[in-house]
């Protein structure tokens, strides 16, 4: 189940959730009955709940809802897909772009699934590098087309706001599979369309 809507989160696990944060802030020092804090816990559950909300969709499965068939076999991009993670080794929030393209071999799919499937493998605890192969290989294991190729540009804010404090560094992740892999002029196109 996606969590989207208040009323959707387990009440059992976000009372579980609470009851850890609880508990983390009073060892950071912090009085959890405070007016300011006593919804936070609460708060900080839901909010864990739908930022991984993904652990509960499949990528496939929302590819294969709408998938067409179609003698189209050239590049279908969509670019600039905006994309907000959760690191797995801080769980704090990466954010940035995800530019998707694939060469359909006799099927597509509706232009949303792709930005969909971006979301579905985003909204987990994450490394940049898994999540841009995840991508790639939904896409796939779908639609079986002649390549797929994902570039992920992302601003991490465990760098930018704890270690090492740096604000512009962005890490920039690609996956190619089938012609984007060995076609160089296939993989040129993509790269300078994205640009």
């Amino acid at each position: 189940m996606a969590y989207t809507r208040e009323d959707e989160y387990d009440p059992q696990v976000t009372a579980k959730i609470a009851e850890h944060v609880r508990a983390v802030l009073d060892l950071l020092g912090e009085d959890s009955s405070r007016e300011g804090l006593l919804k936070t816990p609460e708060r900080v559950a839901k909010s864990l709940q739908f930022l991984t909300k993904g652990y509960s969709e499949s990528g496939t499965e929302i590819i294969q809802k709408a998938i067409f068939e179609e003698k189209y076999r050239q590049m279908v991009l969509v670019k600039d897909i905006d994309l907000y993670s959760t690191c797995e080794h801080h769980m704090l929030p990466f954010i940035g772009k995800c530019h998707v393209a694939y060469i359909p071999d006799g099927k597509i799919t509706g232009l949303s699934k792709i930005a969909r499937v971006v979301e579905t493998y985003a909204r987990r605890l994450q490394v940049q590098e898994r999540l841009t192969v995840q991508i790639r290989d939904c896409i796939d294991e779908a639609l079986h087309p002649l390549g797929v190729a994902v570039v992920i540009e992302a601003r991490h804010t465990c760098m930018q706001l704890r270690g090492v404090e740096k604000d512009n560094a962005i890490t920039t992740t690609s996956a190619f599979s089938g012609v984007f892999l060995t076609s160089s002029r296939t993989r040129n196109e993509f790269l300078n369309l994205i640009k």
